[in-house]
């Protein structure tokens, strides 16, 4: 059992690492707010997530990312990434707690990847 969630754990790592690396050249992307002063929409959609995931309300800010994600624009992919790395980050129970899975996080982080053109699987 231990095996198999570091397995998947892993294998959604490695899928965060190749989009990072194949779009902004690098191996992990954390979003940050540069300019508190000149707010983004993708600073408050990145804002927005991380209160819905430190609330477990995991369901309800995939549900925001994907109806606010632009995928012509890469800092919505930056923001997405941000999100399911740091959901990959929260152990089983947490998951459990909010009714999440992390066959969801990939099938998520393979959806958005879908949407800039880059096909995973």
């Amino acid at each position: 059992m231990f095996y198999q969630k570091d397995w998947i754990m892993r294998q959604i790592q490695s899928i965060i690492q190749l989009i990072a690396r194949y779009f902004f050249k690098k191996d992990i992307i954390e979003y940050k707010i540069i300019d508190e002063t000149n707010i983004t929409q993708t600073d408050l959609l990145h804002k927005e997530l991380v209160g819905l995931l430190n609330s477990l309300r995991i369901n309800e800010a995939e549900n925001l990312l994907f109806e606010r994600i632009i995928s012509k624009d890469l800092n919505y992919l930056a923001v997405a990434l941000d999100f399911y790395r740091r959901l990959n980050e929260l152990d089983d129970e947490q998951l459990e707690k909010a009714n999440f899975s992390r066959d969801e996080i990939k099938s998520g982080l393979e959806e958005i990847s879908n949407m800039y053109g880059f096909k995973i699987m």
